[in-house]
């Protein structure tokens, strides 16, 4: 396959390497970016850990950069719809072509990496943050963006030495992998922590930020807490055009980022005001307008998450005066237990929805979660029935409200239906 054009061969193959299953160390990557001549030098990167709010926060940050005037690079996981979506410079997403490029290239590196011990070679994510930070170094890109994949201390990324590394949160996620405490999954985030850099942290639980601060110190990284700089009244805050208070903490932290690099860019506060208000970032209280009816789409689906998602719900009942229809789907049955708890809260029906994913809840699964003390209609839902067309939308009337919640790949089916000029949906490579 190497050499090819054949956009569909390199689906094929990047699957393969998927379908390998994810494989945690930096071992593999440090062997990889060495091979290609350590990339991750070439530039200054901010590298973004966090629970929730870490894709946010590390739009945020591109959004301050670019503004003014630098060339910068954004990597983030999982795509939306194209994979390109991963590897931006300047917001511009990998081409097919581009694509197609790197795995030629990178291709038999990676296999000879692997040609003794099938373990050695790179993995899916190993592969595509290769392909990131050759894209950054050869468009010269003045600064990087890099958003951790899962965890932090064994995440593929961690082989970068940032110029400032990012918190944004800690709560209890990924928890068969990254611990059932969140003092532990402080731990694993707080491992992006290098000696003498400084970390911005966010909002994070007082038994989280003990550990921040113990590994901060080990190190002798200075931290830059949030809630010091800015204290506990949201009228302090930055605002942004990303819906909810939560999202004034991320530019909050974004802001303090940007602030601490060695060579910070001058913002008068006007273009720090409109490149807030410029933040592009789908899927996170997203409004839309389809057949009559208000849709949001918003990517909440773990315990954490889900507590902004009711503060949302219910300032969205408060102004609309009425009960949304919503639709959801979740990887995982305690995510989807905690979406369907706050969801039946405010709902007027329940729309059940399976993404197409291996790890998604089924119908039966989903129906089952749903609490006995919900009296509204519950029905069984696709997102082809749900949306027919990128004009239509089934559910309620003209002037209802539409919320669809849950899992990040069910918004990326959704936005496919939505919004057919960003291609066909990638959905077999968005997982890890």
């Amino acid at each position: 396959m190497t050499g090819t054009s054949d956009y569909a061969a390199v689906q094929d193959y990047l699957f393969g390497l998927k379908a390998a299953g994810p494989r945690f160390g930096i071992d593999r990557m440090r062997a990889l970016a060495a091979a290609l001549g350590h990339p991750e030098s070439a530039m200054p990167i901010v590298h973004v850990a966090g629970t929730n709010g870490k894709g946010s926060v590390s739009a945020m940050i591109e959004s301050l950069l670019r503004a003014s005037g630098l060339r910068v690079g954004l990597y983030t996981s999982p795509h939306l719809v194209r994979l390109g979506e991963r590897v931006q410079v300047d917001r511009q997403a990998l081409t097919e072509a581009e694509i197609c490029a790197f795995v030629a290239e990178l291709q038999p590196i990676a296999d000879q990496l692997g040609a003794k011990d099938p373990l050695d070679h790179p993995s899916f994510f190993e592969f595509m943050t290769g392909m990131a930070l050759l894209q950054f170094q050869r468009r010269r890109c003045d600064v990087a963006v890099v958003e951790v994949g899962l965890g932090g201390r064994l995440d593929a990324t961690n082989i970068v030495d940032p110029a400032v590394a990012v918190i944004t949160s800690i709560g209890l996620d990924h928890c068969d992998l990254l611990g059932d405490t969140l003092g532990a999954i402080a731990a694993e985030k707080a491992g992006i922590i290098k000696p003498g850099r400084p970390v911005v942290m966010g909002r994070v639980p007082p038994e989280a930020e003990e550990v921040i601060r113990g590994r901060a110190q080990q190190v002798g990284a200075r931290v830059i807490s949030v809630r010091e700089e800015y204290g506990e009244n949201f009228e302090n805050y930055p605002r942004t055009n990303l819906e909810g208070d939560y999202q004034r903490w991320n530019a909050a932290t974004a802001l303090l980022a940007v602030r601490k690099l060695k060579a910070p860019p001058v913002f008068s506060a006007a273009r720090t005001e409109a490149a807030l208000q410029a933040v592009d970032w789908p899927g996170r209280w997203q409004r839309m307008s389809i057949g009559g009816r208000r849709v949001i789409l918003d990517a909440s689906h773990n315990p954490e998450g889900v507590t902004t998602l009711d503060a949302n719900l219910k300032r969205l009942r408060e102004t609309i005066g009425a009960k949304p229809i919503i639709a959801l789907g979740a990887l995982g049955s305690s995510r989807a237990s905690a979406v369907l708890e706050v969801a039946c809260r405010h709902a007027a029906e329940i729309r059940l929805i399976v993404p197409h994913q291996s790890r998604a809840c089924s119908h039966d699964e989903l129906a089952g979660l749903v609490p006995k003390t919900f009296t509204g209609r519950i029905a069984r839902e696709t997102v082809d029935g749900l949306f027919p067309s990128a004009n239509t939308c089934t559910a309620g009337a003209p002037g209802d409200t539409v919320v669809v919640t849950g899992s990040i790949y069910l918004l990326g089916e959704v936005l496919t239906k939505l919004e057919p000029s960003r291609g066909p949906g990638e959905g077999r490579l968005q997982d890890f």
